[in-house]
């Protein structure tokens, strides 16, 4: 509703809604990033690199960034996905970007008048819109499950064969 809002008060353009999408998406990547600083300056390495004199310009590119790349570009992958419904619905609604400009908005707002007779016009910028939310909702899921340590442990402990190889069973003489 923010971003509506703000993409209303500044007009009717690919910048302004951009813009709205911004001002309303970037305090949860602060959120994230602050919290994933805050658990990996605790950590033992952090406090050991700090002892033997590294200076704090290093320990932030060298370990602290290293650290939380990971989960922003997860988190970001998957949320992809909430930003392309949220422009696409700005620019239904008839407050994003102008109608001559090809996006999935505008083409399901465009073509909406054709729904009865021609549905597949606006069905098929809505598959668009669903299949690439569902693409980067993917490409985040398996990018949590091959960067996140807790997940990939949790995969090698689930790789163990579950059937056991059948003993040799003695003879009776």
């Amino acid at each position: 509703m923010l971003a509506l809002a703000i993409a209303a008060t500044l007009g009717r353009d690919l910048g302004p809604s951009l813009l709205a999408i911004l001002f309303t998406w970037w305090p949860y990547y602060v959120r994230l990033v602050r919290g994933e600083v805050l658990v990996v300056k605790q950590q033992p390495y952090i406090v050991a690199a700090k002892a033997a004199g590294v200076s704090d310009v290093r320990i932030v590119l060298r370990h602290v960034i290293r650290n939380i790349i990971e989960p922003v570009l997860v988190y970001f992958t998957l949320d992809v996905g909430t930003v392309i419904v949220t422009f696409s619905t700005i620019s239904f609604i008839g407050v994003g970007v102008k109608l001559g400009v090809l996006e999935w908005g505008n083409m399901v707002e465009g073509y909406q008048t054709y729904l009865t007779s021609y549905p597949w016009m606006v069905l098929s910028a809505g598959a668009a819109i669903f299949l690439t939310v569902l693409a980067f909702g993917l490409l985040g899921d398996g990018l949590r499950d091959v960067l996140d340590p807790r997940s990939r442990r949790a995969l090698a402990q689930t790789a163990v064969p579950t059937t056991l190889p059948i003993a040799a069973v003695p003879a009776e003489a």
